[in-house]
């Protein structure tokens, strides 16, 4: 949240270059960056709703050990998917 605050309260100095000839690059490259940074936070959400149907499925009658690993195994898998996501949204819409 801390980003999308950031990027969008700089957005009057690429928006107003957007238009010249010389600057418009800038423009461009902001919108890319606008555009990625919310399809992360779509992929976000997508990540987070598949770990509530992961967790939800972890069976305690069984084998408390067993759950547990479990549980923390798909957070641990969480984690890595969380990180990942703004190198993902960044590479589809080529905001480098």
């Amino acid at each position: 949240m801390l980003e999308v605050y950031l990027v969008t309260s700089v957005a009057p100095i690429p928006m107003a270059a957007m238009l010249g000839r010389e600057w418009g690059g800038m423009g461009q490259n902001y919108l890319k960056s606008l555009f990625a940074l919310g399809f992360q936070a779509f992929l976000i959400m997508v990540c987070v709703a598949i770990y509530a149907v992961l967790v939800q499925n972890i069976s305690v009658s069984d084998d408390i050990s067993t759950a547990i690993w479990t549980c923390m195994g798909y957070t641990v898998l969480l984690c890595f998917t969380l990180f990942k996501t703004g190198s993902l949204a960044k590479s589809v819409f080529s905001a480098h």
